[in-house]
């Protein structure tokens, strides 16, 4: 090879680039003088497809919608229904096996299917761009931010180098990242989850895209978090008129941000409507069903509706409707022919590929609201679980001096003092038997670290902890090990936590071994009830994880905790994960399975629909602390305390009649290294009362019938308040006032 070849190869490619850039720049030139009523983005009949061994898979089937200039379209359905294949087709983005079979993508009028590579790449994160749903694994570790929002201006602007870094500032700033010229040159693992997320929509806006696709923007954010970053999305669209495609399985997150909705299932759009007639009247069964399983905050249930069975194998499709054997609304005919067309729905602007849309009247849900909500719980004995005084400090920095600082003393001679990371600090609650105790609060203020700690999984600093009467922290760790049995614990990712290389059967089945509860022939019956119990064959005892799907997956997970016929589960964040449906399906299971063997849960989640529906009380949890406890109608009915109101007041509600008078909370979570003087919350509180939060810590007082709050706002003041969260919300304009 001659040694001027590289060069010969650069120049080939910058002439492609330069020739790409001219063809870009010509369209859209043409483009500006087109009609301006037509679409920005007219999909029509987009087909995917991925090659297997076993022969061609449909990811997504004659999918068409449209999406104007400056709107937002949301885009539903259960995991595997075609989502994010959708989206990523749209952006070209579909490697082998997978392929792009047929119809069109019709962006300002030219067929995106027919550009080349290059032309694309102009495209892609320039007119289009993407904001993913995890930030950590999108984000390069090794680039700043700043460089990683520069890159962007650079390659698809043109703009110089420091052009390029004074706009990344700029963008920055434009999202709500505080201190922006100082942050720019910090590194991704150096944000919150949340400030991560701000990053991806900063690089998003960057370059002031037509469109942008929002794959799962919010899902793993706690809900104050997430509320910033709609407001923040809500925000940069107004003020750039930029289209948003809302790729979601939160119909709360569609019912705030949306204007119309297209619903997927199985590779297929099954109902299109405008946002306020898909909520009034939804026109296909499965849309009913979606919106019936999400639990809401001011609602009571004895049993979520569930949507049976699970999407279909997209290698192995029904005959007739694909929703046909899930659908409650089936018919001989439903089952007979091919799958339905998506057909306008007459005296309607909806449109639903369903045979029946014209005759069901599904505008009523099929959930009934009941009064009575959960059964009230016996406390008057001891509690199985008691936390009392818990702290965990972690030492600050790395290695045998890392937790060490200089500071000053009284004498102004230099001292050393040793740091700690005051993950949880003087904690305080009990759980009694048959009882559901959750703890919430955002990401970081130390939920996970409590469940772990007081489960002896990490060494307490100091404080006590009882299970049965038996001291938990005076214990040797044989003993602890002995106890396991009777306390277990059911995590978020269960994929993470079943061991891929042992068959369901040996994960459920070693957990009896391992204490003498049954082996053999005996174990084998006992794992096959088990597994039939949580909703599975007892079949699936011979298949591994990978095998099921993620719902399935933690039915495997509860049926590994049940194994041991505890008398305490603790569920860390176990249905954040899944889908409406799925969710629903396990909180209901959870559910029946207590009321069979009067087990305590201890329930972490971030979720305050979840919380509300399981949950007889709750712990709000800030900074380590506890800043209200009380029972569930105590704390949701008529929150006290400011953070336990600015919490519900950021749940996204699935109606969007009604709309939530927000509380953003400035700033993020201080850092447990260095907590703020006083009151944990001063720093970010809106009802902040002067110099007495600054420099006081309230104490947990109870108020009453054991609901106990921290705050110095007084016990009148707060009896008197009327901005009570148990009616939040305030009706859109132009819907009716009950």
């Amino acid at each position: 090879m001659s040694a001027d070849t590289p060069d010969a190869t650069a120049t080939d490619a910058t002439a492609t680039d330069t020739t790409a850039t001219d063809a870009t720049r010509e369209r859209d030139a043409t483009a500006a003088e087109r009609d301006a009523d037509a679409p920005l983005l007219d999909v029509r009949d987009l087909r995917t497809v991925f090659r297997t061994e076993d022969g061609e898979v449909v990811a997504t089937d004659e999918v068409s919608f449209t999406l104007d200039h400056g709107e937002t379209m949301g885009l539903v359905g259960e995991s595997g229904a075609g989502k994010s294949v959708t989206a990523r087709s749209l952006m070209r983005l579909i490697d082998s096996p997978g392929e792009i079979t047929g119809g069109e993508v019709l962006f300002d009028g030219e067929d995106l299917l027919s550009y080349s590579e290059p032309e694309m790449r102009d495209v892609r994160g320039n007119r289009i761009a993407m904001i993913p749903q995890d930030p950590m694994s999108s984000l390069n570790p090794v680039m700043t931010v700043g460089e990683q929002i520069a890159e962007t201006i650079r390659r698809h602007q043109g703009a110089s180098k420091d052009e390029a870094h004074r706009r990344a500032i700029e963008a920055m700033d434009d999202v709500g990242i505080p201190d922006a010229a100082e942050r720019v040159d910090d590194y991704p693992h150096e944000f919150s989850g949340g400030m991560r997320q701000r990053v991806l929509v900063a690089i998003g806006f960057s370059c002031e895209p037509d469109l942008i696709i929002a794959d799962e923007p919010t899902t793993a954010l706690d809900v104050t978090t997430q509320a910033k970053i709609l407001e923040l999305l809500n925000d940069m669209q107004e003020r750039e008129g930029t289209a948003v495609l809302m790729i979601t399985h939160n119909l709360g997150v569609v019912a705030q941000t949306c204007d119309h909705v297209g619903v997927m299932y199985a590779g297929n759009l099954v109902e299109t409507a405008p946002l306020e007639d898909l909520f009034d009247r939804p026109r296909h069964p499965y849309t009913r069903a979606l919106i019936d399983s999400i639990p809401e905050v001011d609602a009571s249930y004895d049993e979520l509706p569930t949507l049976d069975g699970s999407m279909p194998d997209l290698a192995d499709l029904p005959t007739g409707c694909n929703f046909a054997p899930r659908c409650p609304h089936a018919t001989e005919d439903c089952r007979a022919g091919g799958d339905p067309a998506l057909d306008r729905v007459s005296g309607s602007f909806s449109q639903a590929a369903c045979i029946h849309a014209d005759d069901l009247d599904l505008s009523e849900s099929a959930a009934p609201e009941t009064e009575g909500g959960r059964d009230e719980v016996d406390r008057s004995g001891e509690p199985l679980f008691e936390v009392s005084g818990l702290k965990k400090h972690f030492p600050a920095g790395d290695g045998a001096f890392g937790s060490l600082s200089l500071t000053r003393g009284e004498s102004g001679f230099p001292t050393f003092e040793r740091r700690y990371v005051k993950a949880v600090d003087g904690i305080d609650f009990d759980v009694y038997p048959g009882e559901t105790v959750g703890l919430v609060g955002e990401s970081g203020c130390g939920k996970s670290t409590v469940a772990r700690t007081a489960l002896r999984l990490l060494e307490p600093t100091a404080g006590e902890v009882y299970f049965d009467g038996q001291p938990l922290h005076e214990l040797g760790d044989t003993e602890v090990r002995s106890l396991r049995r009777e306390m277990q614990m059911i995590f978020q990712d269960p994929g993470s936590s079943l061991n891929p290389r042992k068959t369901v059967g040996r994960i459920v089945g070693r957990a009896m071994e391992k204490h003498d509860i049954a082996t053999g022939e005996e174990k084998r019956r006992r794992v096959g009830e088990l597994l039939e119990r949580v909703g599975l064959s007892a079949e699936a005892a011979s298949k591994y994880p990978h095998e099921f799907s993620g719902g399935q997956q933690q039915r495997v997970a509860i049926a590994h905790a049940l194994a041991v016929e505890p008398k305490l589960i603790v569920c860390d964040e176990p249905v954040s994960a899944l889908d409406v449906s799925v969710q629903a399906q396990i909180l209901n299971l959870l559910n029946e399975i207590q009321e069979e063997r009067g087990l305590a849960y201890l329930f972490i989640s971030h979720n305050i629909g979840v919380v509300r529906h399981s949950c007889d009380r709750v712990a709000v949890m800030y900074l380590g602390e506890i800043a209200e406890f009380g029972t569930v109608d105590q704390v949701f009915s008529a929150p006290f305390h400011p953070y336990t109101e600015s919490l519900l007041s950021a749940v996204p509600e699935a109606d969007p009649r009604r709309r939530p008078d927000r509380i953003l909370l400035e700033g993020s979570v201080p850092s447990p290294i260095d907590p703020p003087s006083g009151c944990p919350f001063q720093t970010r509180c809106p009802k902040k009362i002067g110099d007495v939060c600054e420099t006081d810590v309230p104490d947990l007082e109870d108020m009453g019938d054991g609901h106990r709050i921290s705050c110095h706002l007084s016990v009148e003041e707060m009896s008197e308040r009327d901005s009570f969260i148990g009616t939040p919300s305030v009706d859109a304009p132009g819907a009716d006032s009950d």
